[in-house]
């Protein structure tokens, strides 16, 4: 369970910087994050890549469904400013 949390944190901290240059805060960027993993881990599978390098390869699917999850987002709050 601690190994999630914290790959979850360093993913949604990543993609933070990647997406926005900074984070959202502690708990944002944790939810982020494992939300990310998630939709790392399928959206590689549905591409059929499979990434097998334990905690790297597990924060690289991490980080890219973070980013990808985050850019939806901004898109979101983009579209429903208007």
């Amino acid at each position: 369970m601690l190994y999630i949390l914290l790959i979850g944190l360093a993913a949604g901290a990543i993609a933070g910087l990647i997406v926005r240059g900074r984070g959202y805060g502690f708990i944002v960027n944790l939810i982020v994050g494992m939300a990310g993993a998630y939709l790392g881990h399928w959206l590689f599978g549905k591409l059929g890549i499979h990434i097998h390098g334990g905690i790297i390869g597990a924060l690289l699917m991490a980080v890219a469904g973070a980013v990808v999850l985050l850019y939806i987002v901004a898109l979101l709050k983009k579209i429903l400013d208007k």
